[in-house]
């Protein structure tokens, strides 16, 4: 179970300043793996109430507390993604479909051909094992149900394709190769998701350290769709109010840490259940500094 460690302490205050409501916040707490009871206590604690103190003669003290607040605020550097509306990436020209400023997201269209994506499929399917998370504890990889898919790594740059596949991903992303974790290939079958969660790793969290001592901190994610869903199975971020389909080699891009090493609590994310079909994904993760 998630913890409240300072990224969501930044993400409280920051959703008490912008006028969220109680009842949304507690809800993409619990959307987010909190027990109901603790997301409850976090958000009255957020707004200056105890636990108890809920009703609808809140309204005026949380309106004192919405005056007062000033919550440290994520500062959005410029997107290192180059500008315009196709980005040669090494050997391919991609389209942008959308950009978002706050919290930094970008759509594309054509990262993979129809080709190269059902040749990632073939190779991955039959070595396919349950996915895991991070235990915030000890660092160990967990097997949790908020996660339900089968997933497969590949090692950066193992051979000519994969090589290809990651020289083109970070001249999209505009970061050293190096500094790229090896791509990490996700299943989902019908009514697989993945609930709202964060890709960086909590400073606050003992298990953290494993991870952020090689490489440091994740920086940016891209999310690349190796086939059309059916229905369902959109990336959400549920404290932008974004979804995004998953087209067949199109991918999404959102960055989470900027020049201050200050982390974006607005990058919280999930997938979708799938409604109809399956969903096949691929994911880059970038770090700091050179990684493996």
């Amino acid at each position: 179970m998630p913890v409240v460690d300072s990224a969501w302490e930044e993400w409280l205050s920051s959703n008490v300043a912008r006028g969220c409501s109680v009842d949304s916040m507690i809800d993409s707490m619990v959307q987010a793996g909190f027990a109901a009871d603790a997301a409850r206590a976090a958000v009255h604690k957020a707004f200056g109430q105890e636990a108890q103190d809920v009703g609808a003669a809140s309204l005026a003290a949380t309106e004192a507390v919405l005056a007062k607040t000033a919550p440290r605020t994520y500062h959005y550097d410029d997107s290192p993604v180059a500008a315009g509306n196709v980005i040669r990436a090494h050997d391919r020209d991609v389209r942008v479909l959308m950009r978002c400023e706050r919290p930094q997201v970008i759509v594309f269209a054509d990262v993979l051909s129809p080709e190269e994506c059902e040749e990632m499929i073939e190779r991955s399917r039959h070595r396919l094992k349950r996915s895991t998370i991070v235990n915030p504890d000890t660092g160990k990889e967990d097997v949790i149900r908020n996660r339900t898919s089968e997933g497969i790594w590949y090692q950066r740059g193992e051979d000519a394709f994969i090589e290809k596949l990651d020289r083109r991903i970070s001249s999209l992303m505009n970061w050293p190769v190096e500094n790229g974790e090896g791509l990490q290939i996700l299943h989902y079958g019908v009514t697989g998701e993945y609930r709202p969660h964060f890709d960086y790793f909590p400073p606050d969290q003992p298990g953290s350290a494993v991870h952020t001592a090689q490489g440091g901190q994740r920086v940016s994610t891209l999310v690349i769709y190796l086939n059309d869903v059916p229905d369902g199975g959109e990336t959400i971020f549920p404290e932008a109010g974004l979804s995004v389909a998953a087209n067949q080699g199109g991918a999404v891009y959102f960055r989470y840490m900027n020049g201050q090493r200050q982390l974006d609590p607005l990058t919280l994310h999930g997938g979708s259940p799938v409604l109809g079909g399956d969903k096949w994904i691929m994911t880059k993760w970038m770090r700091e500094r050179a990684y493996g």
